[in-house]
């Protein structure tokens, strides 16, 4: 019964990546983190429509639509902007690494 256990909670940890991304840190200090706009600005000037951003665990968190996938959820870095991880309904699209 126990290895059951450990089993499942071993496959649920790595089946599901949205959890994941609550531990996506980024440790850059609020005088590093260029303003989250520029970065909306950027993915605009790339073809996105952003619908939300903001700060989650350090790192920006932005809910918009990439033209090539469609709706997302991605991570950048607050200082250059790289992408960190990028989601789509709970499939892994990128993650850097």
């Amino acid at each position: 019964m126990r290895m059951i256990l450990l089993a499942a909670v071993a496959a649920a940890t790595m089946a599901t990546p949205a959890l994941a991304t609550g531990k996506l840190k980024c440790s850059a200090t609020a005088e590093q983190r260029k303003p989250i706009e520029d970065l909306k600005a950027e993915l605009v000037r790339q073809g996105w429509t952003v619908a939300k951003a903001k700060l989650d665990g350090g790192c920006y968190e932005v809910y918009g639509v990439m033209p090539e996938t469609g709706r997302v959820e991605a991570y950048f870095d607050p200082i250059s902007f790289e992408k960190l991880y990028v989601e789509q309904r709970g499939k892994v699209l990128f993650k850097k690494g």
